[in-house]
């Protein structure tokens, strides 16, 4: 068993992923190290929308009320063709009900790492720089990392397992020789941080469906600050060196109505669409972009990093303090690869839709887009749908060996739905495994949750549970990440102690039973 603030993992790169994974294993008791082979932590990022599923996620953290106060919550996002906003797509109300935190929040990675620094920094860890991984060998009981500094001198690190959140040209991911396939868009692609004015300031995102060109504009806080993304100019992307905003096709910003005023950072750089082989190769794990790479269509790229690191976090904690054994880590790839893949297919269609420049491409984006999007926001429900997939609320582990069962319309591996009046996201705060009925628990149960060290949540049965799809007195494991694993119908303490048995170690004395208890 890994004792606390002992490092035992090893954490390659110091993005929001590598950042939010040493803050969980760290609330978690699982000591780690961290190290990045950047000597500053970045300072021209792009990623920038902040989902739904990703604030859920940092509320147990304490993080959550932080990204909102900083960042711009968005809640519809418009087209442009030409010099016209030909169509509003509002997710306003799509999320109301369905979560905390119904709204996207921009906020530039940049900024968003520090805020993930700071907090590290006062749970007591600290990141390496510049530390680069160069190497790293599996025993079996753990790893042995080489381990460089800026000064050449190499370091050996035996550590538990290694995490390599080293991004697309990862090193740990060719020290494994595991498998990279995909693709690069032809099209060389500007960031720009802007001070403008434009009708596009007005908190929302807009977006062209131009003839070829591509320009996407988000709102930074602070007074006419515009993040904008856009395409290079054929004849200045030939010469992939030493750009500059003046190689910038400035057509499309003036059609849009946007005035730069001034340039604060500019960066180019080339999208990719790649998913890794194999997520894990023995006590080694790949996570966000040293796993998959996509387009920012949808701004899916950096959440999905997150949720790899989520996921695989409690994970570890469970393995690495004996509470589950070696197996569980299994299910992390078959989990998140199968999201991933799916993502990255997803977001390859429309991004090709979007930039490319065949007349059937501009047909959709000219006339057929801008016709469909009204009608399709035009009912709520398609509005939720949407929601629930650009917010990855709708991430489910259905096929995962950890799911099993459905109560209501709640399935083992999905998302545990949120129910507003009894506030049942408030335990997950505990970051621990723990039973959740909605209504009444039968007499059984409470002394087999003790016996096994569980919590038992106990809520009053409410209507809105049923609209959230649960089913009155039905039994809900519920995993540390929020996801349902065991959903049972009809309560069986046996159907419970089956899954913890085969999931989980017996043995979980050193914790302190939980008494049960209802929530008004």
């Amino acid at each position: 068993m890994s004792r606390a603030g002992a490092p035992t993992v090893l954490i390659a790169g110091a993005g929001p992923t590598g950042l939010v994974l040493a803050l969980w294993l760290t609330r978690l008791g699982v000591g780690v190290r961290l190290v990045d082979k950047a000597a500053e932590p970045g300072t021209t990022s792009r990623a920038l929308a902040v989902q739904t599923r990703t604030l859920e996620l940092y509320q147990p953290l304490g993080l959550a009320a932080a990204v909102i106060e900083r960042g711009v919550r968005v809640v519809a996002v418009n087209f442009w063709v030409g010099a016209r906003r030909v169509a509003r797509a509002v997710f306003g109300d799509g999320g109301v009900g369905l979560s905390p935190f119904p709204y996207a929040v921009i906020f530039p990675q940049d900024e968003h790492e520090r805020l993930l620094i700071d907090r590290l920094r006062d749970a007591g860890v600290t990141v390496e720089r510049p530390v680069a991984l160069v190497g790293v060998e599996d025993h079996g009981d753990g790893v042995r990392a080489r381990l460089r500094r800026a000064d050449g001198s190499d370091e050996l690190f035996d550590a538990a397992c290694v995490a390599g959140c080293d991004g697309a040209s990862s090193t740990l991911r060719e020290a494994l020789a595991i498998g990279f396939p995909g693709g690069t868009y032809e099209h060389l692609f500007y960031v720009a941080d802007v001070e403008a004015r434009a009708p596009a300031n007005d908190g929302q995102l807009h977006g062209t469906l131009d003839e070829a060109e591509f320009l996407l504009a988000f709102p930074l806080k602070g007074e006419r600050r515009v993040r904008l993304i856009g395409i290079v100019r054929d004849e200045a992307a030939t010469r992939g060196h030493g750009l500059t905003w003046d190689d910038v096709g400035k057509d499309v910003i003036a059609r849009m109505g946007i005035a730069v005023e001034r340039v604060n950072w500019f960066s180019t750089y080339h999208v990719h669409h790649r998913v890794a082989d194999r997520f894990r190769k023995g006590r080694a794990f790949l996570l966000g972009d040293a796993a998959h790479i996509h387009s920012p269509v949808g701004g899916q790229g950096m959440n999905t990093g997150i949720g790899d690191a989520v996921n695989l976090a409690w994970k570890l904690a469970d393995v690495l303090h004996g509470r589950a054994p070696a197996s569980l880590l299994d299910s992390y790839e078959s989990e998140r690869i199968a999201f991933a893949r799916r993502l990255v297919a997803t977001t390859d269609r429309a991004f090709t839709v979007v930039t490319s420049q065949g007349p059937l491409a501009r047909f959709v984006r000219r006339r057929l887009v801008p016709a469909l999007i009204p009608l399709v926001f035009r009912t709520r429900s398609a509005r939720r749908l949407m929601f629930r997939i650009i917010s990855q609320t709708g991430v489910s582990y259905r096929e995962s060996p950890l799911s099993a069962g459905r109560a209501g319309r709640v399935h083992g591996g999905d998302r545990l739905p949120w129910v507003e009046a009894a506030n049942n996201f408030a335990p997950l705060d505990a970051l621990a495994w723990q039973v959740h009925v909605y209504g009444d628990a039968t007499p059984e149960i409470e002394p087999a949750c003790r016996e096994r060290h569980l919590a038992l949540h106990v809520f009053p049965w409410r209507p809105a549970m049923r609209r959230a799809g649960l089913r009155r007195n039905a039994l809900y494991l519920v995993r540390p990440d929020g996801y349902v694993a065991l959903a049972d119908r009809e309560p069986s303490v046996s159907r419970l102690t089956r899954y913890l048995d085969e999931h989980l170690a017996r043995d979980r004395a050193e914790h302190a039973a939980p008494t049960a208890r209802r929530i008004a």
